[in-house]
């Protein structure tokens, strides 16, 4: 399970819906801040709509 707010693009990249689109959810993250749903991908460049079911894979943890 990846955390949305710690990992890099290329782990990022390794989720199959995500593949391609790590960079991006990093610049995101550095941009506005740390994730704190899963429902904030589709603000990201290119994802909007294409998140669904990643939830087993992909989880926010915030500390």
């Amino acid at each position: 399970m990846l955390n949305l707010n710690t990992a890099t693009a290329e782990e990022l990249d390794e989720v199959p819906a995500l593949k391609g689109h790590g960079f991006e959810i990093v610049r995101y993250r550095e941009e506005r801040g740390r994730f704190t749903s899963l429902r904030q991908l589709d603000e990201v460049p290119g994802l909007s709509g294409k998140t669904d079911g990643i939830a087993g894979q992909v989880a926010v943890v915030e500390d």
